[in-house]
């Protein structure tokens, strides 16, 4: 059993230490905020991820797991330091790193003998060695450390069963102490035969940033694909099927939609940029990608409009979803506030509906209406737009909304939907890349 620290309490500090906990190990999570500890303390969850909230209280109850403010007691008391502090957009795109230098001073000036340092955040290439040096220059007397890159890959709404089940592990490490000392902490890890990949601090910082890139590229590219079908015919969900059969390719990834968000992809797309752009290198991929997918956002809005003749002047929209994903209340880069402000400014009144995001909505969008249902949104509405593919929205009533409903348009922008069962009922369907009669 180890004893860890995680600084920071957000998404990645308190999945990372309930999961840290549930495989054995001690962990006091540490936050400056103090109400968020308190809350902590109390078994409140400060966002939504299913599953999170068993964990953490399982291992509070069993004594793994612990919520603190002190920083410095939890540097001394511990003998693995897990940074997990936030590393937001700064205005030119770079990631911002003073929370990592903060902590890295906090380290350097409490730590009383050896420590591993461990890099949870997703930061740019040279970031251990540059926490190395904050923490060297912030020692009031010299103590030998390690400074360990540990990315996470966690998805928003399946972390639980990421951490406990990852694709891999990946450990960048220059000392073979260090490298032991995290084999050990993800020992039963190795017990369901993860893999786990030993590198060097600098490509393990890399490989995070390539494989949002990545996943973030064929994004952009199937909504290309699916625009592409808009005009010759074809349908996307058939052309990404065939695809994803191929194995080189593989079929996740490719679904057409209203472009991605969160907090991962479009910080790390650009952030990627700016890193390449450091080292005197163009990615033109990436930076096509990261425009592909704000020019998807943007069509959303032109759809809508095409849909209902052109003009949504005086009409009421309604949409079905505001969180970037389902399973998550995290509204970062949502294709519904590109959707909501575009409407409103075209003289829509814009309804809105999401099971759990609506608090965090309320606070990004306060010109919305915001409904207590599905049905309670479309009433009234002259169209309705699917933006976030819920489970609970996949079995909508036709003849319900044709009761509630001042229009008969619907605008699928996950293509959830059969078209011929909402046709059969009446509606005009819009769907993502699924094609219209071939011209003659």
């Amino acid at each position: 059993m180890h004893r860890i620290a995680i600084i920071g309490t957000g998404y990645v500090g308190l999945v990372g230490g309930a999961g840290l906990a549930d495989l054995g190990n001690r962990v006091t999570c540490v936050d400056q905020v103090e109400e968020k500890i308190r809350r902590l303390r109390a078994g409140e969850i400060p966002f939504y991820e299913p599953g999170l909230s068993d964990v953490v209280l399982r291992n509070v109850k069993e004594g793994r797991l612990s919520f603190t403010t002190d920083l410095a007691t939890a540097i001394r008391k511990n003998d693995v330091i897990f940074c997990a502090v936030g590393t937001p957009e700064g205005e030119d795109g770079a990631v911002d790193l003073s929370q990592v230098d903060a902590v890295a001073r906090d380290i350097g000036r409490n730590m009383d003998g050896y420590r591993v340092i461990v890099q949870k955040s997703t930061v740019p290439v040279g970031t251990a060695r540059r926490v190395r040096r904050i923490v060297e220059e912030n020692q009031s007397e010299p103590h030998e450390f390690d400074v360990v890159s540990n990315p996470e890959f966690l998805r928003e709404g399946a972390a639980v069963g990421d951490f406990m089940r990852p694709d891999r592990v990946v450990v960048g490490a220059d000392s073979e102490r260090a490298r032991q000392i995290l084999r050990s902490i993800y020992a039963p890890l190795y017990l369901i035969r993860t893999p786990i990949v030993e590198t060097t601090p600098e490509s393990a910082e890399l490989i995070k940033y390539a494989s949002n890139a990545f996943l973030a590229t064929k994004i952009s590219f199937i909504n290309e694909i699916a625009n592409l079908c808009e005009e010759v015919g074809a349908d996307v969900q058939t052309v990404a099927y065939a695809m994803g059969l191929d194995k080189r390719i593989g079929p996740k990834f490719l679904h057409a939609g209203a472009g991605y968000g969160g907090s991962c992809f479009p910080k790390d797309t650009k952030a990627l940029t700016k890193i390449a752009a450091a080292a005197g290198v163009e990615c033109h991929i990436v930076n096509a990608t990261v425009e592909v997918n704000k020019l998807q956002k943007e069509r959303m809005v032109d759809k809508v409009l095409a849909a209902v003749g052109g003009d949504v002047s005086g009409k009421t929209v309604a949409l079905l979803g505001l969180s970037f994903k389902p399973n998550t209340d995290d509204m970062r880069y949502a294709a519904s506030i590109v959707l909501a402000e575009g409407l409103k400014a075209k003289g829509a009144t814009v309804r809105g509906y999401d099971p759990v995001a609506m608090d965090n909505a309320r606070a990004i969008m306060p010109f919305v209406e915001f409904a207590s249902d599905a049905y309670d949104a479309a009433t009234g509405a002259h169209v309705v737009v699917l933006v976030t593919e819920w489970n609970e929205f996949r079995q909508l009533d036709t003849d319900r909304l044709s009761e509630v409903m001042a229009g008969r348009v619907i605008v699928d922008c996950r293509n959830i939907y059969d078209p011929g069962a909402f046709e059969s009922a009446g509606f005009h369907y819009v769907g993502i890349g699924r094609g219209k009669r071939a011209k003659q």
